[in-house]
């Protein structure tokens, strides 16, 4: 199973739609993806209809011991996508858990009792630094970086990347990472000097495409259904299809034959 993780250090840069919209188009193509909401606002779980402020058990489960993965995996209404749903009560970790040794490896523990099931996982991460983030840095294999296509979006990218080489001077190796423009809108000069000046500082990191400005997403969140199951021919729908085939060539990965197996 190869595991991606989806941040940022600043909200509202469409964190969860790339997760889930990724998911959607890797469920169509014949992966089987688990989906881990590690964001206490729960925006991943709510799309799926599940209620962050009342879930139980939930990922808060798998920092307190009291809950096995499988026990915390929900199924959607797909085939091959699940998700493991976030709890309100996640905000709280790093007060009650921060300083305990080993609590930085929790969810790449719990990932490796369901390898077999899965063959991708993609952990959509809070906007902030501390406990939950470095669990889904330390677990992944590939980090996603979604930047709105703003001048006051760059802040954040470099928090991120700070934090990403904090990370991995802790992990003695080096995190792949993908930077993807998000919110483009050709018609403004900001989104576009925006984009010019992502890739010209990093060249290396960005994706060429961009993630368009869309109301179908919106639609998409409000009916529970990722927009490249829903709409997959659309301009958003398209341009995460791309993506998937940007990342897999990054990985170097092959669509694999689709398999049986559940949690």
């Amino acid at each position: 199973m190869k595991i991606w993780a989806v941040a940022n250090q600043k909200g509202g840069v469409g964190k969860t739609t790339t997760a889930v919209s990724l998911a959607g188009v890797m469920q169509k193509r014949g992966y089987r993806v688990l989906l881990v909401d590690l964001d206490p606002h729960g925006s991943l779980s709510s799309y799926f209809g599940v209620d962050p402020d009342v879930i139980e058990p939930s990922g808060y489960d798998l920092f307190k011991n009291t809950a096995s993965i499988r026990s915390v995996v929900h199924k959607t209404p797909y085939k091959r996508l699940m998700f493991v749903p976030a709890s309100s009560a996640l905000a709280t970790l790093d007060r009650q858990l921060g300083t305990q040794d080993g609590m930085g490896l929790v969810i790449k523990k719990a990932l490796d009792q369901c390898s077999e099931y899965f063959d991708f996982a993609i952990i959509d991460c809070p906007p902030m630094l501390g406990l939950l983030m470095v669990n889904a840095l330390a677990a992944c294999e590939h980090l996603l970086i979604p930047v709105q296509t703003e001048f006051l979006a760059l802040k954040g990218l470099e928090r991120m990347v700070n934090t990403l080489k904090m990370i991995q001077k802790a992990r003695k190796q080096n995190l792949k990472y993908s930077i993807v423009p998000t919110f483009f809108d050709r018609r403004l000069k900001a989104s576009t000097e925006t984009l010019r000046h992502l890739r010209e500082n990093y060249a290396d990191e960005i994706w060429q495409g961009v993630i368009p400005v869309d109301t179908q997403f919106r639609e998409a969140s409000q009916k529970g259904i990722p927009l490249t199951i829903a709409r997959p021919s659309g301009r958003g729908g398209r341009a995460y299809s791309d993506l998937l085939d940007y990342l897999l060539q990054m990985d170097e990965l092959e669509r694999p034959a689709p398999q049986a197996g559940a949690v």
